[in-house]
């Protein structure tokens, strides 16, 4: 069974307040937000615009998937996603299906899947998709990554699939109790996604319409108190309250704002404390400006000769007047 051991946090952390700056959002950028969670899609049913049809019908209600006919072949699956990708701005993402018929092999199966997949194969079997499958407890990650996962599972069982946005877990739950996470190494949007693949194999999905078997709310509250739980033992210093406010100046480029702030409180810039990187501020300094050099992050060099340039027109404004 692959499973995620946390480490526990064995000392406490120093914040450097000179960083805390960039994760600042003002009122504005809060609402808006809200407003995208608000808007964020969130699927709701069975996708009947791209499914393999050939081999599995959907019900009236785009609930649930029946497999038609005799599978020959290894590419002859009925795969249905969901009518959306899962929302990403959440701290979890889960969904659940019923299986209402094993069928004649009991190789039903779910995971999820980006928008190019190819719908005639089974969740896990190609590269940016995972699966758990019922006919041998098998998570499947890929071309030839398969290893054993959890218990196989047939007629009767609910079987949970999730994205723990945390962490950047994928975790998968069998009748309420968790099976097993893993890393996320897929990236781009997820799509829920099920598949049956032997004659008379039927599903059903719950997007959250009716009530999880699994604990999903208790889940993601014990995810919150574990991330809590790694806040408190952050180390802040007695002065961040002044630091915090300077950082923010100093970010923002509220360059006369910083200069009235550092008089009024005879503020000296960091001292080798308090960088956060315990070197002398000639090396700080020294590492900095190689970083900012280097290509990943150009928009910041930018960002500094646009408002050096900002500061030199105003100066020459004010010479001007």
């Amino acid at each position: 069974m692959v499973a995620h051991q946390e480490a526990e946090a064995t000392t406490t952390t120093t914040v450097d307040p000179m960083r805390l700056a960039s994760r600042w959002r003002s009122p504005a950028e809060w609402v808006a937000t809200a407003a995208a969670l608000d808007s964020e899609p969130m699927p709701s049913e069975l996708n009947t615009a791209n499914s393999s049809g050939l081999f599995a019908v959907v019900s009236v209600d785009k609930m649930s998937v029946k497999y038609l006919g005799v599978n020959h072949h290894g590419h002859d699956v009925g795969v249905v996603q969901a009518d959306c990708p899962a929302p990403m701005h959440r701290a979890v993402y889960y969904f659940e299906m019923t299986v209402r018929n094993a069928g004649l092999k009991g190789q039903t199966s779910i995971g999820f899947t980006t928008e190019s997949f190819k719908m005639r194969r089974q969740p896990g079997w190609e590269s940016q998709s995972c699966g758990y499958h019922g006919d041998d407890g098998y998570l499947y990650r890929g071309p030839g990554k398969s290893e054993s996962f959890g218990p196989k599972f047939t007629s009767g069982d609910i079987i949970g699939a999730g994205i723990n946005y945390i962490e950047q877990l994928l975790f998968f739950t069998k009748n309420g109790s968790l099976i097993g996470a893993f890393p996320k190494d897929i990236k781009g949007p997820l799509y829920p996604t099920i598949a049956v693949h032997s004659q008379d194999e039927e599903l059903t999905v719950n997007f959250g319409k009716e009530q999880f078997c699994f604990d999903i709310e208790g889940y993601i509250l014990e995810q919150k108190m574990t991330q809590q739980s790694i806040s408190d033992k952050l180390y802040l210093q007695p002065d961040i309250s002044h630091w915090i406010v300077r950082s923010y100046l100093l970010h923002y480029g509220y360059q006369d704002t910083l200069n009235s702030f550092d008089a009024a409180s005879e503020t000296d810039p960091p001292a080798n404390h308090q960088t956060g990187y315990g070197e002398p501020p000639e090396m700080y300094g020294l590492s900095h400006r190689k970083m900012l050099r280097q290509d990943e992050i150009s928009v910041i060099c930018f960002l500094l000769h646009s408002q050096r340039f900002i500061e030199y027109i105003r100066l020459s404004n004010w010479r001007v007047l």
